[in-house]
């Protein structure tokens, strides 16, 4: 019988794991909004996660924002553990269905990506350690899913992950205004986001 002081995460099937020599074993999991809620509500809490949007919600709003992301097709979040311990919060998505398709022309095989990283540990920022998770992030999206290219939209004036995407191999596109989106379940204020794009061929050249 597990321990109940267990996280649920530590046994949760994963989506997508792969170990890196040097770098420590990555789990991509399936976010479960009751469960993780504590932990993300911290990392969008914090003022360096404002181009997220969440610093002013309490942690049940953000148990309910991705409590409602799970009964979508289209719209999906993650947990991304290394070693055992949350590192970052991965959401994908179809452009398709995602305001960002009022900006370009969404292809066969693409798919969209947020990444929110946790805040550094006890050891602070390590050089590489970034660009390795990015890495295995990258598989589980273009080869796990099978998908042809990656688009991410970035908030203009967030130039340190605008700066990180192009050093990952990403193709700098338009800047753009996301429209502003008001619904029932989900209000999205306009955004004006930096596009970059990055296609299989150049992540995972043959």
């Amino acid at each position: 019988m597990p321990d109940p002081r267990t996280p649920s995460y530590a046994i949760r099937t994963p989506l997508h794991e792969q170990h890196l020599d040097g770098f420590g074993t990555v789990r991509v999991l399936p976010l479960d909004a009751a469960e993780d809620a504590e932990v993300i509500h911290r990392w969008v809490s914090e003022e360096r996660a404002a181009f997220w949007g969440m610093t002013e919600l309490t942690r049940d709003q953000v148990q309910a924002v991705y409590a409602h992301m799970d009964t979508l097709d289209t719209h999906h979040a993650h947990l991304v553990v290394k070693d055992g311990e949350p590192v970052a919060l991965l959401q994908t998505y179809e452009p398709g269905a995602d305001r960002v398709s009022a900006c370009y022309d969404v292809e066969p095989g693409d798919i969209g990506v947020h990444l929110l990283l946790a805040p550094a540990g006890a050891e602070g920022t390590r050089p590489g350690w970034t660009a390795a998770l990015a890495a295995t992030l990258m598989a589980y999206v273009l080869l796990g899913l099978d998908r042809t290219r990656i688009v991410v939209d970035p908030d203009t004036g967030n130039e340190k992950a605008i700066a990180r995407f192009l050093r990952q191999g990403f193709t700098p596109g338009p800047a753009v205004v996301l429209p502003e989106i008001d619904l029932p379940d989900v209000h999205l204020p306009e955004k004006k986001a930096q596009l970059a794009f990055l296609r299989r061929e150049v992540a995972f050249p043959a």
